[in-house]
């Protein structure tokens, strides 16, 4: 299960699975988003290569407009995946 939730102030909280089944809902409210946008992944107890996709399509699309995308409150399970991948160096991760 995946839900994916925007607040009044625009931070994204995302929790469950992001895996290829839940992966074009996600993309789906991260498009209709401007930035700077913040996510929240305390939530999110997994991430397949097609979640992390997701939030590089959202990256690309904000570093290209100029804006920001900030990565916080990851499980260090879901940290190592982007550590591992090297994303850690491209993306903002608090």
């Amino acid at each position: 299960m995946f839900e994916i939730k925007v607040d009044e102030a625009g931070k994204v909280s995302m929790k469950g699975r992001l895996d290829a089944a839940e992966s074009d809902k996600a993309l789906r409210v991260l498009r209709g988003l401007g930035g700077p946008l913040t996510v929240d992944l305390s939530g999110l107890d997994y991430i397949s290569s097609a979640g992390i996709g997701v939030l590089i399509e959202t990256y690309k699309r904000l570093a290209a407009a100029g804006q920001s995308l900030r990565l916080v409150n990851m499980l260090p399970r879901v940290r190592n995946i982007f550590t591992y991948a090297g994303l850690d160096r491209i993306l903002t991760i608090e």
